[in-house]
């Protein structure tokens, strides 16, 4: 039973390996300077691939052009135009930098400048009232970068769409920017300093003690719980102990699985986050901690929902489990000898789990899609009407269905009863929720849905009763054949043959009638299911045997007219 409940995982060490991978293509992917300060996110880069025209009339996006992974400022456009510039203004800013550390007289000069600038329809004049031609010049700041006593550098030139988001006319908004580009620029270079350097890698030294304790730490409680699981891999498999303890067992096995795959997944996490949280101590790995966050933006979302879905499922496995247990706390025998209650108990865990599994799923399913911005909404009314189209068609699948779960929950019959429903008797050989099979006393397999099953009779619940008739003459004496008859079912109990198949001695009821054979006596005889035809066929035989031996005739049949001479 336990390998049924084990998922397969990836292995611990193949986990560690494909995040080494993964951070080695990251280190690849941004080693040329240029690359490594584009710190556009995800979903930005893709944007142009995605809507590769803009209207003129488009409302402006924001990004932020980053240096040593830093957000100096950011700069804004019409979507179709907003790449193009960004990169222009990037590679700008990082030949400006690399000018800055390599000049022998590191001197820094951010000034403004202004010139003349074509007001197309996309950027309208400051003063919409004032009549001017829709073509009026118009000045437009520009920003300008001198390193020592070089030329100065263009660096951008400041448009309207950078000064409305934050509410201030361009000329001020320039000024802003000169702030953040020059301390920008003066961040850079006090970051390539020796004392700096120093300091972040004693910091990265003491993030990676901390990360490799806590390593440490998460290794042994993934030791302690894999010991737990193959302890509970052994009970599991051990037949001899209770049904409750069984279930108790497997409830054991589901919270130590979800345990141990959240060990091994925070493990994972506590490298990754340390390996970003180095690189993150140094201007030239930085952009590696800017680029894998925003990358991993939505992965990150779906892993999170991937693993409440299976944290959700393992838990609910163990509630469901504690929940039959407390069905079926009343029946303390072991599985091989209560196997209707372990049939019933399986069979109720496998739907409650199977049902568990596609809700959740379910549930995962429309998260996930919220999370990578999917609206579900069209999506859940699609669904609705799908189901709405669905359920006229299946309305007798779903009430075989239904019927099915509360048979197998009510205990109305399992496989290996013997059953009477529509005047059909035979032997349940199976069940499940949409319908039941019986082999009849002529080996026909009757098959039957589960929604047309009304009026059962249950020959074989728990335990049965062979009600045996025995005709007597009238000549016999009655209280001798009684006193016989009880000899002979205590003689019958306590044989080693007959003990375990008979629960209580027969119950010997008295005359139950007068017929045309004699007096007619009744007994009951209580045994252990579907053993009540071997046991009143023996009991016939030895009382046979046991009349013939007193003398006392089973008469065959009585003629009532006078008698012959």
């Amino acid at each position: 039973m336990g390998p049924s409940l084990h998922l397969p995982s990836l292995p611990y060490r193949w986990l560690k390996r494909a995040i080494a991978l993964f951070l080695g293509v990251l280190i690849s992917s941004y080693a040329t300077p240029a690359k490594a300060q584009f710190g556009l996110p995800l979903q930005d880069i893709l944007a142009p691939l995605i809507h590769p025209q803009t209207n003129m009339g488009e409302v402006a996006r924001t990004v932020c052009v980053r240096l040593d992974g830093h957000c100096v400022f950011r700069v804004a456009a019409a979507p179709s135009d907003l790449y193009p510039r960004v990169e222009a203004i990037q590679t700008q800013l990082v030949m400006i930098r690399d000018e800055y550390l390599a000049s022998p007289s590191p001197t820094l000069t951010v000034t403004i400048q202004t010139q003349s600038e074509e007001v197309t329809l996309d950027e309208p004049a400051p003063n919409p009232v004032a009549e001017e031609p829709l073509n009026a010049p118009s000045q437009a700041p520009e920003i300008y970068v001198a390193v020592g006593d070089r030329p100065a550098t263009r660096l951008m030139s400041v448009t309207h769409f950078e000064a409305d988001p934050k509410g201030v006319d361009v000329p001020t908004t320039a000024e802003l920017l000169v702030e953040q580009i020059d301390s920008g620029l003066r961040r850079s270079y006090r970051e390539r300093q020796p004392d700096y350097l120093l300091a972040q890698a004693g910091l990265a030294v003491g993030t990676l003690v901390l990360l490799l304790i806590g390593v440490w730490g998460l290794r042994r409680w993934e030791k302690a719980l894999r010991q737990g699981k193959q302890a509970l891999h052994k009970a599991l498999q051990d037949q001899t102990h209770t049904l409750s303890a069984l279930l108790d067992e497997r409830r054991q096995w589901n919270v130590n699985e979800a345990q141990l795959r959240f060990s091994q997944l925070v493990q994972a996490g506590v490298w990754f986050t340390g390996a970003l949280l180095v690189f993150s101590r140094f201007p030239y790995t930085r952009i590696i901690t800017v680029q894998t966050i925003a990358g991993l933006r939505i992965p990150l979302r779906l892993l999170i929902v991937g693993l409440g879905v299976y944290v959700a499922v393992r838990l609910s496995f163990a509630l469901i489990n504690r929940l039959t247990a407390l069905l079926i706390k009343n029946y303390e025998l072991t599985p091989e000898v209560n196997r209707r209650t372990q049939l019933r108990v399986q069979t109720i865990s496998r739907v409650s789990r199977g049902i568990v599994t596609l809700a959740f799923l379910g549930v995962g399913f429309m998260a996930a899609l919220t999370a990578v911005g999917v609206n579900i909404a069209p999506l859940l009314a699609g669904a609705g009407i799908i189901g709405v189209a669905l359920s006229l068609p299946a309305q007798s699948l779903i009430k075989d269905a239904i019927n099915g779960f509360f048979i197998i929950l009510e205990d109305q019959y399992a496989v290996g009863d013997v059953i009477t429903v529509h005047e059909i008797r035979g032997l349940v050989e199976n069940i499940n929720l949409r319908i039941t099979q019986i082999r009849d006393e002529e080996g026909r397999l009757v098959t039957i849905p589960n929604s047309e099953i009304g009026l059962i009779a249950n020959h074989s619940s728990h335990w049965s009763q062979a009600d045996v008739y025995i005709p007597i003459s009238y000549h016999a004496d009655v209280n001798r054949v009684l006193a016989l008859i009880e000899t002979t079912g205590q003689t019958m109990k306590q044989s080693d043959r007959w003990y375990t198949a008979m629960l209580d001695i027969p119950e010997v009821l008295g005359v139950e009638d007068f017929g045309e054979r004699g007096l007619t006596i009744r007994v009951w005889i209580r045994t252990q299911p579907l053993k009540q035809w071997d046991v009143a066929r023996e009991y016939r035989r030895r009382l046979k045997v046991a009349l013939d031996a007193e003398g006392i005739e089973i008469p065959a049949h009585i003629d009532f007219k006078a008698p012959k001479d």
